[in-house]
């Protein structure tokens, strides 16, 4: 493999694109060969943490070749440029949502009409690595998750797969960050709206949800029916699902968390708080976990509790949606797929304060 691996950028105006290039100039074996851009803005205009990098957008007919491509664009559009890039020598992630769902018929109806180019799709293993890390090695055509499906399939998948709740009524709450909306200026994402508020929306059939009921029916070795609803919320960065699963089992927390770190207990970037629940604090918050404490990271932190009176397991998911909901999960890929340490680029922690 060469020393330094040149990338490519197709889309790059968006948050998504703009957190690429933001840690990929961070990432040792990493060089940016081009970034790409519909706009008639400068990349400093639209991107004013990257003031002073001197990079500058280019038109996609000027994209040269490189080894490996990211394309960020909106559904349905990668799907047609995914093989002009794996022609030209280069590795290909789709941090959008054109090669996520394996069901024809299911894709062409969430996605509004048949998938141009299924063969790739059939060749393109789901991103989420900590599931798919040996279909990964081995691509050249990598599905990166979506942020609330990866959020939820990370906080369900340890309990699907031990079978202690029932798989057919699982129920999913999604809180996501103004930053999901995207860089477009929207009335409902403005400040006016979004402030002192929380806004339920697409409340049954979201896409997402697809995703999580393909993954997690694969985990489980059965059909896995989530019950999601997400809420527009007022920060910038992070998602947090709140899971409930109804018990197959008597299960005590303690065992909860213990079937947690050991299904995730060699995974670098998955954190399974542990610590004890204080039966004498009234405000109970620091067994679960926080978006804020994540902004800027690769990390997922997975709270977990349980409510015997009421036979219900509550997990707790969080990362930053841009993050590991996206852009950085989308080089954690990068990286399985050239062979490199699955951290290299991606070990700072997450903000605080």
């Amino acid at each position: 493999m060469k020393e330094i691996v040149r990338v490519g950028i197709v889309g790059g105006s968006g948050y998504s694109g703009g957190e690429l290039i933001r840690l990929l100039l961070g990432h040792p074996r990493a060089e940016l060969a081009w970034i790409t851009s519909r706009g008639d803005k400068r990349l400093e205009q639209v991107h004013r943490n990257l003031l002073g990098t001197n990079l500058e957008f280019v038109r996609e007919e000027e994209a040269g070749d490189c080894d490996v491509v990211f394309l960020c664009m909106p559904h349905r559009e990668s799907m047609t440029r995914a093989k002009d890039y794996l022609d030209r020598g280069a590795k290909v992630i789709d941090v959008g949502s054109d090669f996520r769902l394996k069901d024809p018929d299911l894709f062409a109806r969430v996605y509004g009409g048949p998938h141009a180019c299924w063969d790739l799709v059939e060749r393109a293993p789901y991103g989420a690595t900590e599931l798919h890390r040996d279909e990964i090695r081995k691509a050249d055509l990598v599905a990166n998750p979506g942020c609330f499906a990866y959020t939820t399939i990370l906080t369900l998948a340890p309990l699907v797969r031990a079978g202690w709740v029932e798989l057919e009524r699982i129920v999913v709450t999604g809180m996501t960050g103004t930053s999901g909306m995207g860089a477009e200026p929207k009335p409902q994402s403005s400040h006016s709206e979004i402030s002192n508020s929380v806004t339920p929306y697409n409340v049954v059939d979201h896409r997402h949800t697809y995703e999580v009921e393909q993954e997690l029916s694969g985990v489980a070795g059965a059909s896995v029916r989530v019950h999601f609803t997400p809420v527009f919320s007022p920060f910038t960065r992070g998602i947090l699902a709140t899971c409930n699963g109804f018990m197959t089992r008597d299960v005590s927390r303690a065992q909860l968390v213990d079937l947690y770190c050991e299904f995730y207990g060699s995974e670098p970037f998955v954190d399974v708080i542990s610590m004890p629940i204080d039966p004498s604090v009234s405000w109970q918050y620091l067994p679960y976990p926080n978006v804020a404490y994540l902004a800027g990271s690769n990390y997922v932190q997975i709270g977990l509790d349980v409510d015997p009176r009421r036979g219900r397991i509550v997990a707790i998911g969080a990362l930053d949606n841009l993050g590991k909901g996206a852009a950085s999960s989308a080089i954690q890929n990068m990286n399985c797929m050239l062979g490199l340490p699955e951290e290299m680029g991606l070990e700072m922690r997450g903000l605080h304060p």
